[in-house]
């Protein structure tokens, strides 16, 4: 990509106002896949795709009570509590992330927030997995200040924290935790000079002004995450989303195309949902401007596409994973926003 393109690209916006992304909504269809794909070929070549592997390093018992959330120990969902995996078979599994192309790993727990005691066992296993050769990522839960920075000094890369929907529209999903939890622990990860991955959820009986706030409350962060995850609810039976109205697939390109356009400099990854998308709308979001993608045969306790799904639509569409050199591959192993702890990374 030529410095020329780029440096005529305008500047990154932090300002945007409701209206502004609401105009954007209701632009038709064409225009605004027109707009999302030029920004998307301003920062990155639009047949490159970054892809990511997640890992829930601790499964099940969380005291939240995300209505989305498969993990929280208050609904019945199947779901069983797990201890924390061991550091060696963390590292058998990044080991494998590597050997099939990841370059980044991420470990996600289903906690509200670490205990002390808890770092040092997942700076263990960010260590060894540095030592791989792979970019480190993490999902824990809510950080104090020191607990990120104990988390940087073991190498970690990147944070996943989720705003999970627009601020108005939180109370109605989750009563355990405030949103300016959610703005505290990223400015603690942002602090300790780590990147962040921060997205959300939509088709949870949002609004169409109400996905425009998450994107809102995304786009005017102090920084642009490096990573914004678009999660499509995954319902599960016992939750109590279970059952509500499905978004309407358009819906969700859009939104993806609005990330875009707001934080062009980003990767836009689908997330939790994709199993339950067509090849079309997932080539649709492509075109839109995603391009970043949980890669394998589980994302934390819901389905995903496997992999051979996966190369066969890259094919058809002509698309490639990402290089290393540019962005790397990704190998997340995390719980965070779709049926965990807020859905996926």
């Amino acid at each position: 990509m030529s410095a020329s393109v780029i440096s005529a690209a305008p500047p990154l916006r932090h300002d945007w106002q409701q209206a502004e992304l609401l105009a954007l909504f209701e632009l038709p269809f064409p225009e605004l896949l027109h707009r999302a794909a030029s920004v998307h070929r301003q920062h990155f070549d639009p047949a490159e795709v970054q892809v990511s592997t997640l890992l829930s390093v601790k499964t099940g018992g969380c005291p939240e009570d995300c209505a989305y959330c498969p993990q929280a120990q208050r609904y019945h969902t199947g779901v069983d509590a797990q201890k924390l995996m061991s550091t060696e078979a963390v590292l058998e599994k990044a080991k494998q992330a590597k050997a099939a192309g990841a370059s980044r790993f991420c470990m996600g727990a289903a906690w509200r927030s670490p205990k002390d005691r808890d770092i040092p066992k997942v700076a263990a296993m960010i260590r060894e997995v540095k030592a791989l050769g792979l970019e480190t990522c993490a999902t824990l839960g809510m950080l104090s200040g020191g607990q990120a920075d104990a988390l940087k000094a073991a190498g970690l890369d990147y944070y996943n924290h989720n705003l999970d929907t627009a601020p108005d529209f939180y109370g109605e999903i989750i009563h355990t935790r405030e949103y300016q939890d959610r703005m505290d622990t990223l400015e603690h990860v942002r602090d300790a000079g780590m990147k962040t991955c921060c997205g959300g959820i939509v088709g949870m009986g949002e609004s169409r002004a109400q996905r425009a706030g998450l994107l809102l409350a995304l786009a005017n962060l102090p920084a642009h995450p490096d990573s914004v995850p678009i999660n499509r609810l995954v319902q599960v039976e016992g939750t109590p989303l279970h059952g509500t109205a499905e978004l309407d697939p358009f819906e969700f390109v859009r939104t993806i195309a609005i990330a875009r356009i707001t934080m062009p400099h980003s990767m836009v990854r689908l997330s939790a949902g994709r199993e339950s998308m067509s090849d079309e709308l997932q080539a649709l979001c492509f075109a839109a401007g995603a391009n970043s993608i949980f890669y394998g045969e589980k994302l934390l306790t819901t389905g995903n596409p496997d992999t051979e799904r996966d190369l066969a639509l890259f094919a058809r569409l002509g698309l490639r994973p990402m290089a290393v050199e540019v962005r790397s591959g990704t190998v997340h192993a995390d719980i965070v926003e779709t049926a965990v702890c807020e859905q996926v990374a």
